[in-house]
């Protein structure tokens, strides 16, 4: 699903104008990059949390030109999706659904 399909999801399920909308997404999406560049977390209940993991200095091997290559500590982001969110994927009908046609197809 692309933005501009969340978009129009959401619109139609609030009654909210797309453009309206638009802006709060592309707000939420603005707010969440700067937080996390500043170094805060965000936490969202029954969600999941968008947190910097940070990743070890490290060596790495160059195999075509067969050099070593030091990466520098740093952070990434992640994402941690909440129990409650990762149970209602656990249990969609659909997916289960999905899972059990592919099987058979094998």
């Amino acid at each position: 699903m692309t933005k501009a399909e969340v978009i129009s999801e959401i619109a139609s399920k609030t009654g909210i104008g797309k453009e309206d909308v638009q802006k709060t997404v592309e707000s939420f999406i603005k707010v969440l990059q700067k937080s996390m560049e500043e170094g805060k977390n965000i936490y969202i209940r029954g969600f999941g949390s968008f947190v910097n993991k940070k990743r070890a200095r490290k060596i790495a091997r160059n195999i075509s030109q067969n050099t070593a290559i030091i990466i520098e500590p740093h952070f990434v982001p992640s994402f941690k999706p909440a129990k409650t969110f990762i149970d209602k994927i656990k249990n969609s009908e659909k997916l289960l659904k999905q899972l059990k046609e592919k099987k058979t197809k094998k």
